[in-house]
């Protein structure tokens, strides 16, 4: 088989699986503008005459109340873990701490344990406190859940800044804030762009926690999308309609972070 051949191949191969993986959100926007009649219809129908009361349902139920909340607390969430991921990840590349593979090992492996054997004693903490069904402290949790992840990506990012560079800065006497904020940040911005986008994504889409540090205030996007399945059965045009909406600000945050995207992710591929 010649080159253009594979080629051919390799292009139609990765259209079907681009089919393949897009078609449910495809069908999940479909459905969110059709009636709930025809979209729990156990015939699939691709005609219909087109209707918004799935989504005028959603947002009768209080749809941008959530929507305020997961914003916030992904918002809030995405700073607090790059501001602390900055100085973390220019700490284990640059300037190296004492004993750099046992804090690497410490901080990945807070990942490891399960939302579902720390949710009790944070419960716990909150109610002690106060802050239980409150979106800042909803958003600080976010944040520390989300900070292994990207201190991991920033410091792949900061490993490939030339060192060259860096010395010509001590050598002109830059001090530690100006070495961080005027010489590295600039080179390595792409890839802090990529790695808040991935602490957003993460943030928004989150369910267990929200669901249990929450109840009415505080509550989050993903709880509202599980309240549309219940006894009386699944309302599958108010749910499609529903979670059209709230995929928009990830689908638009990605869309206008492609480049940025991109390039931070290429940036730690290569060393």
């Amino acid at each position: 088989m010649n080159t253009k051949a594979k080629g051919t191949l390799t292009t139609v191969g990765t259209w079907v699986l681009v089919l393949i993986f897009f078609f449910p959100v495809f069908w999940m926007f479909l459905n969110g503008f059709k009636p709930e009649s025809v979209a729990s219809s156990t015939t699939p129908s691709l005609f219909f005459s087109p209707s918004t009361e799935g989504f005028q349902a959603a947002f009768d139920r209080g749809m941008q109340g959530y929507l305020i909340n997961s914003l916030t607390a992904s918002v809030t969430a995405t700073i607090i873990a790059v501001l602390l991921a900055i100085p973390a990840a220019y700490a284990l590349s640059i300037r190296r701490v004492k004993n750099v593979e046992g804090s690497l090992t410490f901080f990945i492996s807070t990942r490891f344990m399960p939302l579902a054997a720390v949710v009790l004693p944070l419960f716990m903490i909150f109610k002690e406190l106060g802050l239980l069904d409150n979106i800042y402290a909803l958003a600080v949790v976010y944040a520390a859940v989300n900070l292994p992840v990207t201190v991991w990506m920033m410091r792949s990012f900061f490993l490939e800044v030339p060192f060259e560079i860096i010395e010509a800065a001590r050598v002109d006497g830059a001090g530690l804030y100006r070495e961080i904020v005027r010489i590295v940040l600039p080179l390595v911005l792409p890839g802090v762009a990529a790695a808040a986008l991935i602490a957003f994504i993460f943030s928004w889409n989150e369910y267990f926690l929200s669901t249990l540090l929450t109840s009415s205030s505080a509550r989050t996007t993903p709880p509202f999308l599980g309240s549309f399945v219940d006894g009386r059965g699944q309302f599958l045009a108010v749910l499609s309609a529903a979670a059209t909406v709230a995929a928009l600000p990830v689908i638009i945050a990605g869309w206008v972070a492609q480049k940025q995207l991109v390039r931070g992710l290429s940036m730690g591929a290569i060393k």
